[in-house]
């Protein structure tokens, strides 16, 4: 596997080493020893798997008491994945990443806790697996609006299909961020 680290600290890109031949192919696509030599979670307590149609945008959802680091990659299709850092003491506080994920290219990322994560489907259909370092907590979850104009994210499509939740989230002036110290940094 090789570790790619992004400008956001603890965003991570993953780029597996695929085998491939005649029959098909294979790839790891978590090793808990390199993972953890890459200085990522090497426990995970909820797999999620999430099938959406072409134009839908999920997200900008995190978890505030509860953060959520999340593996994610997509097993279908192609999206548009983006990242924005919620982390107080972070250098990056409200910047955003964004990469597609797809099934040709089999990449994966990495989205630490104290960061918002959201797609959006480029293809016609997509299926998004993701890892999870907490349990969802319904209670506990935020969205920040998609099209917020301070984050000005650069989305495929101005006009997506959205959730009630997801059309009804805050700014990200008006969201709740990560205390200092309430999530940590990685180490570099």
């Amino acid at each position: 596997m090789r570790f790619i680290p992004t400008e956001l600290p603890g965003l991570t890109l993953i780029e597996p080493r695929v085998f491939e031949d005649a029959r098909g192919f294979f790839m790891e696509t978590f090793q808990s020893q390199r993972f953890g030599e890459a200085g990522l979670p090497i426990q995970f307590v909820q797999d999620n798997h999430s099938r959406s149609l072409g134009g839908t945008l999920r997200g900008l959802h995190y978890q505030l008491q509860h953060p959520q680091g999340k593996l994610i990659r997509c097993t279908r299709g192609e999206v548009f994945d983006v990242a924005v850092d919620l982390r107080l003491d972070s250098p990056t506080l409200g910047r955003w990443f964004a990469t597609t994920l797809s099934e040709s290219n089999r990449r994966q990322v990495y989205v630490p806790p104290g960061m918002a994560h959201g797609f959006y489907t480029v293809s016609e259909a997509a299926e998004v697996v993701y890892k999870c370092t907490e349990l969802y907590d319904p209670q506990d979850e935020r969205t920040i609006v998609w099209n917020d104009p301070q984050l000005a994210i650069a989305w495929p499509q101005a006009s997506p299909r959205l959730s009630d939740k997801d059309r009804g989230g805050l700014g990200f002036a008006a969201a709740e961020k990560y205390a200092r110290g309430s999530v940590p940094l990685p180490r570099s």
